[in-house]
């Protein structure tokens, strides 16, 4: 790891990756609590993923009012915006919990998916905050790095705020135990500093959005990141169903089991960005397309509890190496006075792909069973690695 590219970084980054690693605990609480409580309370079966599909059509369908707010109001207010939808988020579940209601947990959903639209625009602050393009890397590693407390945190509240009310209330305590975290994360954002606009004078023009997306250097950006989530999603939502409701395995091997596959997609950083310095960011993606592949053979090899940990962990690391360099790739694609709308754009792609999985991910799991899903998600890593060898031919 880099440690003088690391002291190098402006203190924005540091506050937002503190600020956001206890925001992001949000989701992974989700992950685990939405589908146990789901199974208890949803109408059918097949309707137990959707709550985690709602988060995620909640940030894709999110993307773009998000980048026009941050456009208007800023990062810093824009920011207390999406800080009051995770509030928002943490009341309707809670009422969820308490009442087993699933048009309440459904509505948390969505308004946590809108938070995460906001918390996803964090990382482009981070960018916007450093000086120096040769560092984007460096910074986004240390942005990321927040998630290592948000996967210890998340699956750990959700757990232990089943039995932090007495019943009814069965998980309310795991959102409210969320919205405690919260108020600490609008805390330490506080000392968030707007970044200095970017000059608009780098061009004379402002490209429409058609020739932006069109560009070798977006589609290249855009579809590491697209493709990182859509493989993740799908396997990861399906994960906690197959080992609670289809293994038999307990509450407490499944939280530990997410717990490793958060961890997994966030430890990685303390040294990606030193990687992706040091070998160019197409290569780190061709190493992330590589895990991906071993994520399948490994799961395909049985549903013994040692499997689904060695495949989540390295989904998880895949994921890391195809994300944190289509990020850094991302500012290339486009100019200062044209961020938002490519930003927004990019973010549309990211997150409708992994929307479209995350919904299907429960059908599509009872449907035809975890080895099936498995073997799907072989065409995207396949597609993966093509995108990745692109990227290394390209620079």
């Amino acid at each position: 790891m880099n440690l003088s590219a690391l002291k190098s970084l402006p203190a924005n980054v540091w506050i937002l990756a503190a600020s956001q690693s206890l925001a992001m605990s949000m989701v992974p609480m989700m992950i685990l609590v939405s589908s146990l409580l789901a199974a208890d309370i949803a109408p059918d079966e097949s309707l137990v993923t959707f709550p985690i599909a709602l988060v995620v059509v909640g940030t894709a369908s999110a993307t773009v009012p998000v980048a026009y707010v941050m456009k208007r109001l800023g990062r810093k207010k824009g920011g207390y915006v999406g800080f009051a939808c995770g509030l928002l988020a943490c009341g309707l579940g809670f009422h969820a919990a308490r009442d087993a209601s699933f048009p309440f947990l459904l509505a948390s959903s969505y308004c946590m998916g809108v938070a995460t639209a906001f918390g996803q625009q964090f990382r482009f602050a981070a960018l916007e905050s450093v000086q120096d393009p040769a560092n984007y890397g460096p910074a986004i590693s240390a942005f990321m790095t927040g998630g290592l407390l948000a996967a210890f945190l998340g699956p750990e509240i959700g757990a232990s705020g089943r039995d932090l009310l007495p019943a009814p209330f069965g998980f309310a305590g795991s959102f409210a135990l969320s919205g405690g975290l919260l108020c600490v994360a609008i805390f330490l954002f506080s000392f968030f500093k707007e970044p200095r606009r970017l000059r608009e004078e780098a061009v004379t023009t402002d490209r429409p959005l058609a020739s932006i997306v069109r560009s070798p250097a977006f589609l290249l950006a855009a579809g590491a990141a697209a493709l990182s989530y859509a493989v993740m999603s799908f396997i990861m939502t399906a994960t906690p169903i197959t080992m609670h409701e289809i293994c038999g395995f307990g509450l407490a091997d499944t939280k530990r089991v997410i717990q490793a596959h958060i961890l997994s997609m966030f430890l990685p950083s303390l040294f990606s960005g030193w990687l992706m310095k040091r070998f160019g960011p197409g290569k780190l993606m061709l190493a992330g397309s590589l895990a991906y592949g071993v994520v399948l053979l490994v799961g395909l090899q049985g549903q013994e509890l040692a499997h689904f940990w060695g495949a989540l962990i390295l989904l998880g690391v895949g994921w890391n190496f195809l994300f944190a360099s289509g990020t850094a790739l991302l500012p290339r694609a486009y100019a200062g006075n044209e961020r938002y709308k490519a930003q927004a754009a990019n973010d549309f792609a990211v997150f409708g792909c992994q929307a479209v999985v995350a919904l299907s991910a429960g059908w599509f799991l009872y449907r035809f069973g975890w080895s099936v899903l498995l073997l799907s998600c072989l065409p995207l890593v396949l597609l993966a690695g093509v995108v990745s060898i692109l990227q290394i031919r390209r620079s």
